[in-house]
């Protein structure tokens, strides 16, 4: 069993090792996003605005590949609804003041819910939550423009695989969350349908297409309990 107490400095060296560690791929985002086509502030933008690695690397990963504005935008907010159901989860957990909550929905993300929901007390999980929001998007934000702005001094981004620096992030986040059979079978199939739909459907089509995954799943796991 988890201790009840934890304490403080403990919580906020956790919780800026994580901030400092994903705030870092931002550069990575900003060199892929300036490489795809995106202006300066059209990059910077996302990440003041949308502030979701996964999604931010959807959209602009899609528009380089030739895909359309509206399939570009489609991918990347089929992967940001995820965050809705974070929180869900985290308005629990926090119990924030209701005219703070506007501000604090804009943190909730991977990152952010992982050490909140790591930390054993209310109080751990509010001082996680904003240390590590406030120095993930401090830090995302700083070197998502020094990417934009040293984009044309690194060259080609995909030779130096940067474009794949924040879903390999996402991944690594994600995985540790699979626990039960149901939800590696979930995170399988939506591999598979992504992986496999690549070739033959437009850019972002495929991630919208690996959505599919989870009812399809969660539609196969009702009908054998009924049997």
């Amino acid at each position: 069993m988890r201790s009840p107490e934890k304490p403080d400095a403990a919580v906020v060296r956790d919780a800026l090792g994580v901030g400092v560690a994903v705030g870092l791929s931002g550069f990575a985002f900003g060199v892929t996003s300036a490489g795809s086509g995106l202006s300066l502030l059209q990059t910077c933008a996302l990440s003041l605005l949308v502030f979701t690695g996964a999604s931010q690397f959807a959209l602009v990963g899609a528009l380089a590949a030739g895909g359309g504005p509206l399939t570009a935008a489609a991918g990347a907010f089929f992967l940001g609804v995820r965050n809705a159901f974070y929180g869900l989860r985290l308005s629990q957990l926090l119990a924030l003041p209701r005219a703070v909550r506007p501000f604090a929905a804009q943190w909730v993300i991977d990152e952010t819910t992982a050490v909140a929901l790591a930390q054993p007390a209310r109080r751990s999980a509010r001082i996680g939550f904003t240390v590590t929001g406030l120095s993930l998007y401090v830090l995302w934000n700083l070197t998502t423009l020094a990417g934009a702005l040293g984009a044309r001094a690194i060259g080609d981004t995909d030779a130096w695989g940067l474009d794949a620096a924040g879903p390999a992030v996402f991944l690594a986040l994600l995985a540790p969350m699979l626990r039960t059979a149901t939800e590696r079978a979930v995170a399988g199939l939506a591999v598979l349908l992504g992986l496999g739909l690549l070739p033959v459907l437009p850019a972002g089509v495929p991630v919208l297409a690996a959505a599919l995954a989870a009812p399809v799943v969660l539609w196969l796991r009702g009908r054998r309990e009924q049997r």
